[in-house]
Order: structure tokens, then sequence, then C-alpha cells
């Protein structure tokens, strides 16, 4: 049995990786990390043109027609690239509507989701929680929304928002429409800003089958968020690596030092094997609807935890420098750190999976 991925599937992750290398090199990042802008242009029409977007959207619809696997893929490059923008947000956005909208929604949304002509997002989470469908309170009565949404990315941006509401729904809520109000908020990872959306009777096209539909775009925020922090935890590790190589201490290459050999292998070791955690999870979304919710949440919980301890690490051997702002480090040490806490942290869904697994 093959559990690789497919040449098409090395090809994507391979002309992502490329084109976050050229569009957004070290020197770029930096000016979005430190800039004012969320969002980049440039960048978004780019991931449009490579067909990024529309991974996930039906060829039908103008999108390539793929599965929650290929956007883990990409989300690993974009984590490992750091790239700014409302990619995490987008996709969920879309994947609710592919699931859960109804043919003229689908018609109307996910051509322009596909292009990235319109720039849509998920605002599920209420305060320091709110994750999860049943604790969803954004009253919806006669086609009108009301209540508030943290930590929206990209939320004051967005030209769509889906927005979580109270029974485990989801409903579309378009931006610029009166009763909407976002208010950026400063938050930990600048290369991917969040915003706080007030709602006061907005106009809420709910969901088809919106219901059924919140619980599976839940898990795949859980899976892009953990390959999002594996790709992220890598890239730290490179970077060490490469600092290690050149750093002397003593008049000798840090790398030739026994114990930081012993680290740099250690961090490796622990991380590559969980690589296969959000695959599998993935797959499942698609594939094994009633495995699904229990891979994902052990891919966010094992997954994020991992890639914070290499995190750890990667600070730690860069000594002094990798505490200051001018390091590079900190961009994808806060990452993995928003990665980590968005939509539950570890020991949440350590919980989840067990009462999922029945103990």
């Amino acid at each position: 049995m093959d559990f690789g991925l497919s040449e098409e599937q090395e090809l994507l992750q391979e002309t992502v990786r490329r084109f976050v290398a050229e569009a957004c090199p070290a020197t770029r990042l930096r000016e979005l990390f430190e800039g004012e802008e969320s969002i980049d242009p440039a960048l978004w029409r780019g991931l449009g043109e490579l067909g990024v977007l529309g991974l996930a959207v039906p060829e039908d619809f103008g999108g390539a027609g793929l599965e929650v696997l290929d956007l883990a893929l990409v989300a690993e490059v974009l984590g490992g690239g750091a790239l700014p923008g409302p990619f995490f947000g987008h996709a969920l956005a879309t994947l609710a509507i592919v699931w859960g909208g109804s043919t003229d929604q689908r018609e109307r949304w996910l051509p322009k989701l596909a292009t990235g002509d319109v720039i849509a997002s998920l605002a599920v989470g209420e305060g320091a929680a709110g994750w999860d469908p049943s604790e969803w309170s954004v009253g919806v009565e006669g086609g009108l929304a009301s209540g508030a949404k943290d930590l929206v990315l990209s939320g004051d941006r967005a030209d769509l928002l889906v927005v979580g509401t109270a029974g485990g729904g989801l409903g579309l809520i378009e931006a610029g429409d009166a009763g909407v109000d976002a208010s950026p908020i400063d938050g930990l990872d600048r290369t991917r800003r969040v915003a706080r959306i007030a709602l006061s009777n907005a106009r809420c096209d709910m969901l088809t089958d919106g219901a059924a539909t919140a619980h599976r775009v839940r898990d795949a925020a859980l899976v892009l968020l953990a390959a999002d922090a594996f790709g992220a935890a890598w890239q730290l590790l490179h970077m060490t690596i490469d600092y290690a190589g050149t750093r002397e201490q003593f008049g000798t290459p840090l790398a030739q030092f026994q114990a930081v050999k012993h680290q740099i292998a250690n961090a490796a070791t622990a991380l590559e094997p969980a690589r296969g955690l959000f695959w599998y999870a993935a797959h499942a979304i698609d594939h094994l609807p009633e495995r699904a919710a229990h891979a994902a949440a052990v891919a966010k919980a094992h997954l994020t935890d991992r890639a914070l301890e290499v995190a750890k690490e990667c600070v730690e051997l860069h000594g002094g420098v990798g505490y200051t702002w001018e390091s590079d480090v900190q961009i994808w040490f806060k990452r993995v750190l928003f990665d980590r806490a968005l939509f539950g942290a570890p020991d949440v869904h350590r919980l989840r999976s067990a009462d999922l697994a029945g103990w």
C-alpha cells in the first residue's frame, strides 16, 4: 500500500513553494510583517493565478475539484514560507459553501472565490473559545444576524463572511452590508491579521446544509492549522541548521558540537513522523467521515505541540539573537504559537479525542 504523495501532489507543493520563494523573499516578508497592510494584492493575485484558491472548488464552478489533503499540502508550504494573507479563512469559507451551500449560493460565490476576486473568511470564534459549533451564540431572526465574532482572519478585509450561528448553523454575510462592523485586532502573528466582527441586524443568508457542514469545516480547520504548523516548524529547523553551520564559537561552527547535533537530530525525529497525522486526517474528512473528527483532533493536538517544542529548540540554538525583533526566527515562532492556539489548544483536542474514542 502506497502512503506517499502522488506525482501531482508533489508537483503542487513544488509549484507553490517556488511561487512563495520568488514572490515573498525574506525582505518582502519582513516588510509585510512590520507594515500595516494585512493583504498584499500581488501575492493574493498570484495564488489565484496558480489555482490555489480554487483547489477545492468543483470544476463546474471554475475550480480544480481537489480534496482537503491538497489544501493541507498547500497549507504546509505556506506555513514554511510564513506567507502573509487570508488563505486559511478563505479556504475554510470556500469549503463551507462547497459542502453546505445551495445551488444558487454556489453559483453566485464559488467562481469568484476560486479566482480570489472575492475574499472570504470564516467567522466562528467567540471570546477565548467558541470554536465548536455547540458554542456559537450569534442569533438569526427573520434573516438578520446579531452578535459578535472574535479572531476572524482578515476580517477587516474580507468581502464575504461565513458566520457560525446559534444552533451550529452557518450563514453568509456580505461584509459591506449595513450592520457589519469590523475592528482590527493587534494579534500575535502579523502574517495573518485578525479582526473582531460585530453584527447588528446584518442580512444573513443561511447555508442550506450549514448545520450538517459545520463540524466538517471545524475538522478541516484543525487539519490546515496542523499542516501550517508543521511547515513552519520545518522551516525553523532548516534556518537553525544553516545558522549552526555558519555561526562560530571558540573558532568552531556550532554544528560541530555534539550537543548541538543532538538537539537538531532530536527536533527532526520528533517532527517528521508526525507528518502522517495531518495527511491521514485530511484524507479522512473526504473518505472516512466516521474517523475524521478523531483524526483531526489528534493531528491538531500532537502536531502543534511538536511544532512548538521544535520552535523553542530553534530559538535557543540561535542564542541571544534568536530572541530579538531583528531575527526572522520570531516570524515563524509566532506563526506556530498562533496555529497552536487558534481553534483550541492541544489539551482541548486531547480531551475531545479521548471522548470520541470512547475512553
